[in-house]
């Protein structure tokens, strides 16, 4: 692969701990960074805090102007990107430029454009006629230092997402990348770095779990976590100690629902890709498939048919489709909820095998039939190459068992109806739902992302994700300055019972209340005025 001498990173100190990046289609580690040691983090902190504020003083026309600068760097530096997220990935080299280099560079390009509409001060007219002579304001400010701990299936685009979207408000970023693709997280920091940002408003911090345990317990002004249910759990416990608010992306058990009359040549590619993308390997993969009864059998048919044309081999075979899984515990873990599978009634018609010839971290990939919700298949995350497919009588019932799940990040509906697709995606507790395509909204920067239950809370990308990145804060200009105001002190009978004529002109059942309401209190002009106001 063609990683030239730039994107290469200083040798650690002698003496250093050491975090190993190993290629996962051999095994071999392919580069050492140091460690962060817990007791930098108070330096690294303070660093960034005085970046923060020197960047949030600048015009947010000249932070839109940094990004595009960051755009072009990455453009610049794409094929050196794409060396290192394959490397240390396994993914297809396709995969890395359209899921991860192409989703930061259309981030950049976006919120160049869009983050000065959506983070410029915003009017807030007012409605009740007691404040008419009132003007609000919302204005959007940074917190300060946000804390991205990103995992290793997308170690590019989901920290460089986030990176981009709290730069943009103001905020300076402490990186933690999974200890799995170090070289990836280093990558994103030094794209930053060529980019011209001031130092030490993006740094990253290298390490396994006690470095972002350390790095909360110094107190970011906000959290962002991608990974497990296990560690969203314990982050959020640490982050509820601390009254820190944090954004959580836990996984998903993402359904698909393809339905009778859907075109199944054109469904069963998209299940085999939405599966077996990355080796299955995330979040928004289809995990769970209920079809139809009436076109069950022709699906799994076809869905088996091309499941077995489809290539393994590492990224440096061009023509490979699907890569290693990541690690062997991970792969170990799958094999796991294949065998329980298996012993429940489940059967494997394709795939489930290692392939010791290719390396040592990869599987066939699965399709598996005859599955139900006893099956750790079916309820909990699976990460890696298995597509499970289970026969419904009718949309009812797939819609009942789509959302008999903990999670709720994604789903996609298949029909040749879409008037239907959109009744039935509205049905689906879940985050996000696609007709007629899946997993690609999240390559749409309008389109938020996050989900309910085990999926966390939160969303990134979209301007609900850049507004997760700011405190709103309320601004009241008050333009009779040199009157007082009825409601300050100085109470009397009569400004009560003013106030409730007030009330009842406004809120009273019938316009005929209303109005007799007001006349009533006519005469009573300037009652509850004639004591000065306290």
């Amino acid at each position: 692969m063609a990683v030239t001498r730039q994107s290469l990173p200083s040798p650690p100190a002698p003496g250093a701990s050491l975090v190993d990046s190993l290629d996962p289609a051999t095994g071999e580690v392919v580069g050492r960074f140091e460690a962060t040691s817990a007791s930098d983090i108070p330096a690294i902190f303070e660093s960034a805090r005085r970046a923060q504020k020197e960047w949030a003083a600048r015009p947010l026309r000249e932070r839109c102007a940094m990004l595009r600068r960051l755009r072009d760097t990455i453009f610049d530096l794409r094929e050196e990107a794409a060396d290192v997220i394959t490397r240390e990935t396994g993914k297809p080299r396709v995969e890395a430029i359209f899921a991860e280099i192409l989703l930061a560079l259309d981030t950049a390009d976006f919120l160049a454009r869009r983050a000065p509409r959506w983070l410029r001060p915003e009017r807030v007219p007012h409605h009740n006629i007691a404040m008419k002579a009132k003007s609000g304001w919302l204005e959007f400010q940074p917190h300060g230092i946000i804390a991205i701990i990103s995992p290793w299936n997308y170690p590019f685009s989901i920290p460089m997402v986030e990176m981009i979207s709290a730069v943009v408000a103001g905020n300076a970023v402490l990186l933690k990348p999974s200890e799995l693709t170090p070289w990836t997280g280093w990558l994103a920091r030094e794209l930053f770095r060529r980019a011209q940002f001031p130092s030490g408003l993006v740094e990253v911090l290298q390490g396994g779990g006690e470095i972002g345990a350390a790095l909360i317990e110094a107190c970011p002004d906000k959290v962002f976590f991608t990974g497990s249910v296990s560690t969203g759990r314990r982050i959020a416990e640490a982050c509820a100690r601390k009254l820190i608010p944090s954004v959580l992306e836990l996984g998903g058990k993402d359904a698909m629902i393809v339905l009778a009359d859907a075109n199944l040549e054109i469904v069963s590619s998209a299940a085999v890709w939405g599966s077996f993308m990355n080796c299955g390997q995330t979040c928004i993969s289809v995990e769970r498939i209920y079809v139809e009864q009436a076109i069950a059998d022709r699906f799994t048919r076809l869905c088996v048919e091309k499941t077995k044309k489809l290539r393994l081999g590492p990224p440096a075979d061009r023509d490979a489709e699907v890569g290693p899984m990541i690690r062997p515990r991970q792969l170990e873990k799958v094999e796991q909820q294949l065998r329980d599978a298996v012993e429940r009634g489940a059967q494997i018609v394709t795939g489930g095998n290692r392939r010791p010839d290719l390396g040592p971290n990869f599987l066939e990939p699965a399709v598996v039939t005859h599955v139900d919700h006893s099956m750790q298949l079916m309820r909990e995350e699976t990460f890696g190459p298995v597509m499970a497919i289970r026969a419904v009588a009718s949309v009812e019932e797939a819609i009942e068992l789509a959302n008999d799940s903990a999670f709720g990040l994604s789903a996609s509906v298949w029909t040749s109806d879409s008037k239907c697709g959109r009744e039935v995606a509205s049905r689906i507790r879940t985050g996000s739902v696609m007709v007629n395509d899946v997993a690609s909204y999240y390559g749409i920067c309008e389109a938020p992302h996050g989900g309910p239950g085990a999926s966390g809370w939160g969303r990134t990308h979209s301007r609900l994700g850049l507004l997760e990145m700011v405190q709103v804060k309320y601004i009241d200009v008050d333009r009779l300055p040199s009157i007082a105001k009825s409601w300050w002190y100085g109470y009397t009978r009569e400004l009560t019972a003013a106030a409730g004529g007030f009330v009842e002109a406004l809120f009273a059942p019938t316009w005929k209340q209303r109005l007799a309401s007001m006349a009533g209190k006519a005469g009573a002009r300037g009652v509850g005025f004639r004591r000065d106001r306290v």
